[in-house]
């Protein structure tokens, strides 16, 4: 017995070693689970474990469930609403003003605020399924049940808001998918191949069929729908003649309003020193026939009205003489109140011009275009003979202003140039030569057939790359925009690609997705089901002890053994 004895503990020293540490890394697991726990349903002194695949879950727990992944999917949608939107940020935040009186940069705060409750939401939904794929019912807590159900109500109310005031930006957020989608794409397809692995643990886990087929059935089916939507993508920026693509001419929109206040002397001067091709800009007319550049009703928003004719604030433009117009200050509202929030800090010497800005004269204005040999668009409500004249003393050249109108009569002796969409006929039954488009109206088609008659056109207003990008690729003349510098950097258009290599990116994208995905799963069913070349009880007693008594873990599925040394006969 003795030498048995001694032979056998060596053996046995093994296995006590190999026992303790799948105790401990097991220990560890229960760990991880009850971190999960704690950050998820806030039970960080007592935790219940459950039966993997035991769908048992209490019908409030589920439906909170539920409303996690809708108010995720609405926080996204929002989300990537905003995030498109930021080319009209500054419009927002103008009618923010028009509404309250005070100017502050609400866009800015919005897009914030959204991006923290996405990323809580998204925390949350990780961690759900995380339990999920570890068995474990869900306790969502209340506070973060009371955080979704305003959160859901916030976003579908803002988009409500939104679509009512902007119905056009989802127009926008359509347009953007021309540009995003193949990249999309990718993505989605890339958190789809992550999310097999908690799926395919608990599709292996689950004990009844119903739920085994409700789980398959949904993520086979947003599967086949990222894989084949590639067949009804459309972007002007996959073409094979994408070197012949010409760069659209860069309109300054009231000047450089980033650089410097909008509408002022030193505004153009600046969007004239970033290579601007041309200058836009809203001209109205003093009480005594001053025309000058101003693109609000009132002064309240771009100069110091307030402080100078307090009882007038509100008062139009049109109701104060030009000696009353040359006494405000232009330019000191844009050092207190920017107007962007992606704005650069000046210098002290540029802060300095920027404080001492006048409103400024139709006449100064063209006087510094005709001398830098700049094309001018502008619409105009000031009577036309007033305007004639200043243009007619100016000395500019005709053929560089570009009169914007609403009607196809007027202005024969300048470059026609009509707001808004009009058939082919009337345009060039009036020798319109230009018109000029809101962005949301872009279409590749259309442009095309403009310029098959000699009719150019101008998109405004588009400041994000992205959407210039798309203005290029669709073959606009020219673009006006409120950022001159970012998009003169440009040397060539965003995501353009050729139908080759769209078509590869597209089709790897979704082999490499299958094959992991189906990896995935063939692993995870091996595992918790065992195949005939590693059967379950080895699967589950990766010591390869040889047990006479086990207990079970409920927990994992899994059987710990009790006893860690037997010889052959049986005998301990």
């Amino acid at each position: 017995m003795t030498a048995a004895y001694s032979q056998m503990r060596p053996l046995s020293l093994v296995k006590l070693k190999n026992m303790r540490r799948y105790l401990l890394k097991r220990y560890e697991h229960r760990s991880f689970i009850s971190l999960l726990i704690g950050l998820y349903s806030c039970r960080w002194k007592r935790y219940h474990y459950t039966e993997p695949g035991y769908c048992g879950y209490k019908w409030l727990e589920s439906v909170f469930f539920i409303l996690l992944l809708v108010t995720f999917f609405v926080a996204l949608v929002f989300m990537y609403f905003w995030v498109q939107f930021k080319n009209d940020y500054h419009d927002f935040d103008w009618f923010s003003f028009n509404s309250q009186g005070n100017w502050f940069l609400w866009s800015l705060l919005i897009l914030v605020v959204v991006i923290l409750v996405v990323t809580y939401i998204v925390i949350l939904v990780v961690l759900a399924l995380c339990l999920l794929s570890e068995g474990q019912q869900l306790h969502l807590h209340w506070i973060h049940k009371g955080v979704i159900l305003v959160a859901l109500i916030s976003f579908i109310a803002g988009l409500i808001a939104l679509s009512s005031l902007w119905g056009n930006e989802w127009t926008t957020v359509r347009m953007s998918f021309q540009i995003t989608a193949p990249y999309l794409h990718v993505g989605f397809l890339a958190v789809m191949t992550v999310l097999a692995w908690p799926v395919a643990l608990y599709f292996a886990r689950i004990k009844w069929k119903v739920y085994q087929v409700l789980i398959i059935g949904l993520y086979i089916a947003l599967l086949l729908v990222l894989y084949f939507v590639p067949l009804g993508m459309y972007s002007p920026c996959i073409t094979v003649n994408g070197t012949n693509l010409s760069k659209p001419s860069l309109i300054a929109n009231r000047g450089s309003p980033k650089h410097g206040p909008e509408n002022t002397y030193m505004s153009f001067v600046i969007a004239i020193n970033n290579g601007a091709h041309g200058l836009q800009t809203t001209i109205r007319i003093s009480n005594d026939g001053v025309p000058f550049l101003l693109n609000d009703n009132d002064l309240k928003r771009t100069t110091n009205v307030k402080d100078v004719f307090p009882e007038r604030t509100d008062n139009d433009t049109e109701s104060f003489s030009w000696a009353e117009l040359a006494t405000l200050n232009a330019g000191s509202w844009f050092m207190q109140k920017p107007p962007f929030s992606d704005m650069k800090s000046l210098s002290p010497e540029e802060q300095q011009m920027a404080e001492n800005q006048t409103i400024c004269k139709l006449a100064d204005f063209l006087e510094l275009a005709s001398k830098e040999n700049k094309m001018v668009i502008f619409d105009s409500d000031a009577p036309e003979n007033a305007v004639l004249e200043v243009i007619k003393n100016s000395g500019i050249d005709k053929n560089r202003i570009f009169w914007l109108t609403n009607h196809m009569g007027g202005y024969s002796d300048y470059q026609k140039t009509y707001s808004g969409k009009a058939s082919i006929e009337d345009l060039v039954r009036n020798n319109v030569v230009k018109v000029n488009l809101p962005y949301s109206e872009m279409s590749q088609r259309d442009i095309s057939d403009y310029y098959a008659h000699n009719i150019t056109t101008n998109l405004y207003v588009i400041s994000e790359p992205w959407l210039f990008s798309l203005a290029w690729c669709s073959g606009a003349h020219s673009v006006t925009t409120d950022n001159i510098p970012l998009l003169m950097n440009m040397t060539a258009p965003m995501f353009l690609m050729t139908p080759t290599e769209y078509n590869l990116m597209w089709t790897l994208s979704d082999i490499v997705s299958l094959s992991l995905i189906i990896l995935i799963f063939v692993l995870h069913w091996w595992r918790e089901r065992g195949f005939a070349c590693l059967p379950r009880s080895e699967l589950y007693n990766p010591f390869n002890l040889n047990t006479a008594t086990t207990i079970s873990e409920p927990t994992y599925s899994r059987q710990l053994p009790i006893s860690l040394i037997s010889s052959p006969n049986g005998e301990n």
